[in-house]
């Protein structure tokens, strides 16, 4: 077998309890990535409600308004358009939930 000298082994030691002080780093990175995330997942979500919101209130062409009326409720561009950007809202409103959930445990890590 391998003998490992006594003397480098204090060295070890001492570098080893260095090195495994990294909870709070681990914290902080917890921390700041959720808060990137909870800031970019708010902002895209509000976007996309705001998208989501505009096909609906805008009246539009009158004579495309009545060639769509003829259609079915799921047939209709505005509606479906509309659907989309509220799923997309939805989507990265739960990407901003993450966010504050690693926010959440990056504090408790950190304690």
């Amino acid at each position: 077998m391998w003998s490992i000298p006594a003397a480098p082994l204090r060295g070890l030691r001492r570098a080893r309890a260095r090195v495994c002080e990294t909870l709070p780093m681990a914290a902080l990175v917890l921390i700041l990535s959720g808060t990137y995330a909870l800031g970019w997942g708010l902002v895209r979500g509000y976007l996309s409600a705001r998208a989501a919101l505009l096909p609906i209130v805008a009246d539009g062409e009158p004579t495309r308004g009545l060639i769509e009326a003829s259609r079915p409720v799921y047939e209709r561009t505005r509606v479906r358009a509309a659907m989309r950007h509220a799923v997309f809202a939805v989507v990265w409103l739960a990407v901003a939930m993450y966010g504050l959930f690693l926010v959440a445990v990056g504090v408790e890590v950190y304690r």
